[in-house]
């Protein structure tokens, strides 16, 4: 059996699928009806959509398989990524790359492959769409044009997979796939008993530096509080922007008291970068906090609705300090 190489864009090509965050999610009807599709269409036993993962290849759609994944050394589709057009196989039997391959003498017993390289920008192959059979067979000119369209097909819907799911200005997960990654999250940290803080930001006189300074600069200090966030969390955090600018984290593993190190440690952050990039204004944010309790939260939309309460006190107290004191001095 032969093991696949690695592409030369590698390290790119995995960093371009980490931040499509497709990954282990659900079944999608936009993408099962395409491997049903094929399926009847070729008359083959499987069909896939296949991303070739660090060491396994795993299945966003899957027809004629009871599995999800296999590992990435004894992947078809793992070949079929360093192919600039199809990889056709008519009988593994007969190829010496594949003759003693586990899935071919085991398993499904593959006698036949087909697949076309999933290639999005920049020429990064993230996977394949792929069909199997059991018997050997030809695959026509009018078959491999088919499955090319298709290919593009599956190409569309990751692209548009990732509009769905990910605020295209800052690049972090928009509010609706924060809470579907937050939620998950949560039921983790309940069934592990693992403590977790959510915070909500707010960006302070945003509307002013758009007014004075134009649009285009304020999406430069979006961009810039994105950065300065992704730079003090872990891989373990979950963040996303959720608002025009409200940004929100999920701290797993953290108590309050080590949130509130980072939330200082942004703060330095960003004021070194406003200094660095020797920007008009200043980048300052007000921050709202809300720990884990399961006893309390019993969803994400709980924490996210207390955190954003927290975080417009917090907004508020120079005026309640103001208020104060011309409360006090009525009194004298």
């Amino acid at each position: 059996m032969q093991i696949p190489s690695r592409p030369l864009n590698e390290e790119e090509r995995l960093a371009t699928l980490r931040e499509l965050d497709i990954l282990d999610t659900p079944s999608e009807e936009r993408f099962d009806r395409l491997t049903r599709l094929a399926r009847r269409l070729f008359n083959v036993s499987v069909a896939l959509v296949s991303l070739v993962d660090v060491d396994r290849q795993w299945f966003k759609s899957v027809e004629g398989l009871c599995f999800r994944e296999t590992s990435r050394d004894t992947s078809f589709c793992g070949h079929a990524i360093l192919e600039e057009d199809l990889l056709v196989i008519p009988d593994a039997l007969a190829d010496e790359r594949f003759y003693d391959n586990p899935l071919v003498i085991d398993g499904p017993r593959i006698r036949f492959y087909a697949g076309c390289p999933l290639t999005v920008s920049g020429g990064i192959k993230l996977g394949s769409f792929c069909l199997m059979d059991t018997q050997p067979r030809d695959f026509s000119e009018d078959d491999r044009a088919s499955l090319r369209d298709i290919g593009q097909i599956v190409v569309r819907e990751l692209i548009a997979f990732e509009l769905a799911t990910k605020d295209m200005l800052t690049g972090m997960a928009n509010r609706q796939t924060f809470r579907g990654i937050a939620e998950h999250a949560l039921n983790i940290c309940r069934q592990e008993q693992t403590p977790a803080v959510l915070v909500y930001f707010d960006l302070d006189n945003f509307k002013s530096i758009n007014d004075r300074y134009g649009h285009a600069e304020g999406d430069r200090a979006l961009v810039t509080f994105a950065d300065s966030l992704h730079s003090v969390t872990r891989e373990s955090d979950v963040t996303g922007r959720v608002g025009g600018d409200e940004f929100i984290a999920l701290f797993i593993g953290s108590d309050g008291m080590q949130v509130s190190g980072i939330i200082s440690r942004l703060r330095q952050v960003l004021d070194n970068r406003c200094r660095q990039m020797q920007l008009p204004y200043a980048i300052q944010f007000s921050a709202g906090d809300v720990p884990y309790d399961a006893a309390r939260h019993a969803s994400i939309a709980r924490m996210i609705k207390e955190a954003d309460r927290a975080m417009y006190v917090e907004k508020r107290q120079p005026d309640l300090a103001r208020d104060q004191v011309l409360t006090e001095a009525v009194s004298i």
